[in-house]
């Protein structure tokens, strides 16, 4: 533990070396495809995950590898352009690390992205789901093992993972721009298959309305720091099980489709923070 805590407090050193005395209120974690948010970030300070001690690098494909400081909505803000996955081999205490880094840098708040598979049948490539809840029974708790009592309890609450505050106030911000949004909740496995027609079956029994390989463990950690959350999911499948003979899921359709819907999520993202 001590090790781990080392490394945590290395990365930060390092990145308060090159950022000063900046000092972030906002954390944002882009999933695949969504880092186009990042260039709307004034007078940013782009920091490569490769040059931070102690970080993973991010392999998976949409995921540009950057920590950027700056600006955005009026608010400082840090931005994680790419995240890590436990399928990329990453043991959690990596794939969570920036989370912890982020809060001792001092985000109060974090806003999170993913691209999801959507298994909810009204849902359409293209839409975004504001994330309510999440399961998370196919993933390893990244809280296992010694508790780190710098940065949370043993046993944190998870009966409002994602703020409540926020999931209304993107509602209406939502209505005034004139989009359906969707709410549901968000399941995560380990990955790096795509689910079978079965298990999407199994998942929409379970309640689980978009599925994904991430973003769990970040809010996981998150809460247990005590740092608001606000979760958003851009549908880039229709994970049903109903597929013609010749249908493949492709990952440069997933990016594609998160691309397109990354515009609209930009805005949103925005202006939530700007009304925090």
């Amino acid at each position: 533990m001590e090790e781990y805590l080392n490394k945590i407090y290395g990365a930060v050193t390092y990145i308060k070396s090159v950022i000063g005395d900046f000092q972030p209120e906002v954390g944002i974690i882009l999933g695949s495809g969504l880092g186009k948010l990042a260039d709307e970030i004034e007078n940013p300070t782009v920091i490569p995950y490769a040059e931070i001690k102690n970080f993973a690098r991010s392999t998976a494909i949409g995921h540009k590898g950057n920590m950027i400081f700056g600006t955005l909505g009026g608010k400082k803000v840090c931005a994680m352009q790419g995240r890590f996955h436990y399928y990329e081999g990453y043991p959690m205490e990596k794939v969570t690390m920036p989370v912890r880094v982020m809060k001792l840098l001092g985000i109060k708040t974090l806003f999170v992205s993913n691209a999801a598979g959507g298994v909810n049948f009204d849902y359409k490539v293209g839409d975004l789901m504001i994330i309510e809840d999440h399961i998370g029974c196919f993933l390893p708790n990244p809280l296992i093992g010694p508790n780190l009592d710098d940065f949370g309890p043993r046993f944190p609450d998870m009966t409002r993972p994602y703020d409540k505050k926020l999931i209304n106030l993107a509602e209406k911000i939502g209505a005034e721009f004139g989009l359906n949004l969707k709410k549901g909740t968000y399941l995560a496995t380990t990955g790096p298959t795509y689910e079978t027609p079965a298990e999407y079956r199994l998942y929409r029994q379970m309640g689980a309305d978009a599925t994904g390989m991430s973003t769990i463990p970040e809010v996981i950690v998150a809460r247990q720091c005590g740092i608001d959350v606000f979760g958003m999911s851009v549908i880039t499948n229709e994970a049903h099980d109903d597929y013609a003979e010749d249908y493949v899921n492709d990952g440069d359709d997933v990016i594609a489709a998160a691309d397109a819907a990354a515009d609209t999520m930009t805005k949103i993202f925005t202006r939530l923070i700007s009304e925090l």
